[in-house]
């Protein structure tokens, strides 16, 4: 066995390989990130090693800098694992009591990782090539909170230029009030505007919903509106409403990309009531590989989602009283903490479990946590069978 311990960088990446009798067949050297680079480490290994030798790389999980390298490896068909670097620090603090912390410290230390008896799953093209999913989630989960931003701010300026619209329409988002403020960007003008021109307007954005009627419910209240006169906030509005709506055509052009790699990965995780593509895109994609997980309690302790345990002497906070680790993929715990939600409010064998949690006496939050570790145990079962689900009612 050999193991061959990277330190991932943006322009370098430092490497180190150490046999399993614990001999440095070579000491720690640096390659640049690039095509030469890469060929140097693989024959760097191969002089250092035999045909028949087994050899196992591993490096830390650094995002998007981690990505060229890992796809060089496994195109190799090397055993390459992707360690978390919480995982890396916990283990090199357990080998000396200093506080030592170098590139090259963080080579061998992953060497070592791969020498012992650390619990540890190769990385697999399948996980590789999930990558662009999850991407694909997270630029839209990006994407999502930015809107979410601009939406705020949309309110925020309304109150100041047009305070009565908000008693006058269901939602101040929606696409005739958008119309109606882009062109017309407060009270003032408004109430300055052609009756024909507002119907108009508040026709076309709401497909015929709304007429002359109210075309003259928001004139009317616009003439009498308290709202300020502010050149500067109306033209601020108005542009806010524009990055809406092109946030709104980039989210449309993801989920049709997500849709399409939803289809071809064709999973049974959509046929649980309340999982949509979306969210069931964005738990497949942070999860990646089920071949890496033993168990369902492997994906919530790298959701962070399991309860933290701590004992010393008569002092034990665990059970009822231990809280949330949230140390592992917060894009993932919010997926599945979401996705309960849905599934508890249409499938009625979560909506009863949920409601027995909140019976005995538990949080909501609470409650639903173990609900989240009911229906990760479900898509665990389901992707190992490729089985669609079905309701025990």
């Amino acid at each position: 066995m050999v193991c061959v311990g990277i330190d991932v960088a943006k322009d370098k990446h430092d490497c180190f390989i150490i046999s399993s009798e614990g001999k440095v067949l070579a000491d720690v050297f640096t390659i640049q990130n690039n095509a030469e680079g890469f060929d140097t480490l693989l024959q760097t290994m191969r002089l250092c090693t035999h045909p028949e030798d087994k050899i196992k790389v591993g490096l830390e999980a650094t995002g998007h800098y981690s990505y060229n390298i890992l796809g060089f490896l496994l195109d190799e068909g090397l055993d390459t694992y992707v360690i978390i670097p919480l995982h890396t620090n916990l283990y090199r603090k357990s080998l000396s009591l200093r506080k030592t912390k170098t590139d090259r410290v963080d080579a061998r230390t992953i060497a070592a990782m791969l020498l012992s008896d650390v619990d540890l799953k190769s990385y697999t093209n399948t996980s590789y090539h999930n990558e662009e999913l999850k991407s694909l989630t997270r630029y839209r989960f990006d994407k999502v909170r930015e809107r979410a931003k601009l939406k705020t701010s949309v309110s925020r300026l309304i109150c100041i230029l047009f305070p009565e619209l908000e008693k006058l329409v269901p939602s101040l988002h929606g696409a005739s009030v958008y119309a109606l403020l882009s062109e017309l960007p407060g009270a003032k003008q408004i109430a300055r505007s052609h009756m024909t021109h507002l119907k108009a307007v508040l026709s076309t954005a709401s497909k015929g919903r709304y007429g002359r009627a109210m075309a003259e419910t928001i004139r009317d209240a616009a003439r009498r509106s308290v709202g300020s006169v502010m050149p500067a906030k109306s033209l601020e509005l108005q542009h806010t409403i524009r990055l809406i709506w092109e946030l709104d055509s980039e989210i449309l052009d993801i989920e049709t990309a997500i849709q399409a790699m939803m289809e071809e990965i064709s999973s049974p995780i959509t046929t649980i009531p309340g999982i949509g593509v979306r969210m069931g895109a964005m738990i497949l994609a942070e999860i990646g590989d089920f071949s890496r997980f033993d168990s369902p309690d492997k994906i919530l302790a790298y959701a962070g989602m399991l309860p933290s345990t701590y004992q010393s002497g008569q002092m034990s906070l665990t059970g009822p009283y231990s809280r949330m680790e949230k140390r592992g993929s917060r894009y993932l715990r919010y997926a599945l903490y979401n996705a309960t939600k849905y599934v508890c409010f249409w499938d009625p064998t979560f909506s009863a479990y949920l409601a027995k949690k909140r019976a005995e006496g538990k949080h909501y939050n609470v409650a639903l946590s173990h609900a989240t570790k009911k229906l990760v145990r479900l898509i665990f079962a389901m992707e190992k069978s490729r089985q669609p689900y079905r309701s025990a009612t």
